[in-house]
Formats: structure tokens, C-alpha cells, sequence
């Protein structure tokens, strides 16, 4: 197989594990990547596909939870309504994508809408980052916020059947390249009164059916396409993805509650100028 293909491939795999947990679209950066490296897959089959890497990934990262979840689903209701919790938000998205995913990759996988989605997104993230304080502690040991209001929701486990809906409804947003289906869960549940942490982290396990989902329809509608130089790039993509997720998944959380959103708000809108800019170049 071609070299060069291979590293375009790794590339490729490498920016997918990286952005796909941060609020910064990795399908709007695997696109962009692509369209300028000149790598191109079928139906962009080989994008979506290496995406089992990050689920695998997070499922690795967070098994210990999930098995604690799990067990405790016959005995704790507040374990069943946090499993039901996430399965609604997955609803909307596994119905929209269902329906309409064919005419989304036809009509909007555009570089010049995934350009002006970064950096739309990127504003908005701005704004939302700078309204949702995190607690800190003050020298009497109350707790207050940077903000007029302080997050109501801390703990993932706490989300409400209701809000958790709306958070996918949210997450539809993310049909639309460059948006980022983790920036887009995360506003939702920050607008929902989430804390940045919680409405990160419920991003992940919103993840979870979310991407398995993606790949699974995926691979139905393309698998009589694939061919053993195919597979041999998945199998690549899939193992740089897994890698580069992973060191994502487990650093994050705590950079999130640190720092907020601005970091990655900041980069969207710059690697949307300047893809405006190779696109006005570069064609």
C-alpha cells in the first residue's frame, strides 16, 4: 500500500481521536484535513468508521463506571433513570441521523460550511464559557460562581429525563459539520443549568450510543464497498484513534473544570479563519 496513503490515513486518525471528546467538531477537522491533504474516502466512510477507535476508547477509559452502573441497575432507581437519562438524548439524534444522514453528508459536508460552523461555534462557546461560573470556594468556606447564577447540576447522575431530551435534542445540531456533537451536548446541558464538568462528562456517555450508533449504520450501508486496502486503513485508523482518544478522555475533565471552554472556543474560530483562508488560496 501506498506510503503516503498510510500517513495521510494516520493523520486522519490521529485528529479524530484527539477532537472527537473536546468541543471542537472532529468531523469538521477530519474534513478539512482531508480536503486540503487530498484524502478522500466513499461516502467518507473511512471517517466515520475509525470512530469505533474513540468509542472503544471511552468504553475503555470509563469501564470501571460503567460495570459499577450496571450492577447497580436492579436495586437503584437512581441508577435506571441515569441509563434512561442517556438513552433519550441518544433518541433524537438516532431519528434524525436515521431519516436524514444521507442527505446531510450530500448537501452540507461543504469545507466552506464546516468553516463557518467553527467558527459560529466558536463564538457561541465564548459567550456560554463566560456565563456558566464553576463553584469556588471563598475564605469563609462558602461557595459562590464567577456568574450572576451558579450551575444546578453537578452530577451527571442527577440530569432529569426532561433535561436529558433537550440535551439531545441539542445534539442534533451536530448533523451539521463543524458544529461538534460534544460542543453542541455541552451547550445544551450547560443552557440547562449543567455545570461545565457534568455537561462534559455527560457528553461522553452520551457518546457511548451515540458513535456506536454512527458506526454501526455506517458500516451497513458501505461494507459491499470496503476492500482489504480499506480494511488495512481502518485497522490503522482505528488503533491512532483509540490512542489519541484515550489520552484525551482521561485529561479533559480535569482541564475543563480548571479552565473552561475558551481554549477550544479560541481554536475553532481560528482553524475556521484559516480554513477560509486556504480555501480563498488553495481552492
Amino acid at each position: 500500500m501506498d506510503l503516503v496513503l498510510i500517513a495521510k490515513a494516520l493523520l486522519l486518525a490521529v485528529v479524530e481521536g484527539a477532537t472527537e471528546f473536546i468541543p471542537v467538531s472532529s468531523t469538521g477537522h477530519q474534513l478539512l484535513v482531508g480536503h486540503f491533504i487530498g484524502f478522500h474516502s466513499p461516502n467518507n466512510t473511512f471517517e466515520v468508521l475509525i470512530q469505533l477507535g474513540a468509542v472503544l476508547a471511552i468504553l475503555y477509559a470509563y469501564f470501571g463506571k460503567l460495570w459499577g452502573i450496571a450492577t447497580r441497575l436492579p436495586n437503584d432507581p437512581k441508577a435506571r433513570r441515569f441509563v434512561g437519562a442517556v438513552l433519550l438524548a441518544f433518541l433524537p439524534a438516532a431519528i434524525v441521523g436515521g431519516l436524514f444522514s444521507k442527505y446531510i453528508k450530500f448537501y452540507l459536508f461543504n469545507p466552506w460550511i464546516i468553516c463557518a460552523t467553527l467558527v459560529a461555534g466558536g463564538l457561541v462557546l465564548l459567550v456560554i464559557d463566560d456565563m456558566v461560573g464553576e463553584p469556588k470556594a471563598t475564605p469563609e468556606g462558602e461557595s459562590h460562581t464567577d456568574t450572576v447564577e451558579s450551575p444546578r447540576k453537578t452530577d451527571v447522575f442527577e440530569f432529569s429525563l426532561p433535561m436529558a431530551l433537550k440535551i439531545g435534542a441539542f445534539q442534533c445540531l451536530a448533523m451539521i459539520p463543524g458544529v461538534s456533537r460534544s460542543g453542541a451536548t455541552i451547550v445544551g446541558a450547560m443552557l440547562m443549568g449543567a455545570s461545565k464538568r457534568s455537561a462534559t462528562e455527560f457528553s461522553f456517555y452520551l457518546a457511548m450510543p451515540t458513535m456506536a450508533g454512527a458506526f454501526a449504520k455506517d458500516l451497513l450501508d458501505n461494507y459491499k464497498n470496503l476492500s482489504s486496502d480499506d480494511a488495512l486503513l481502518i485497522v490503522i485508523g482505528f488503533v491512532a484513534a483509540f490512542v489519541s482518544a484515550l489520552i484525551v478522555v482521561r485529561t479533559v475533565l480535569d482541564y475543563v473544570s480548571r479552565h473552561g471552554f475558551w481554549l477550544f472556543a479560541w481554536w475553532r474560530i481560528i482553524v475556521g479563519s484559516l480554513g477560509f483562508a486556504g480555501l480563498i488560496i488553495f481552492g
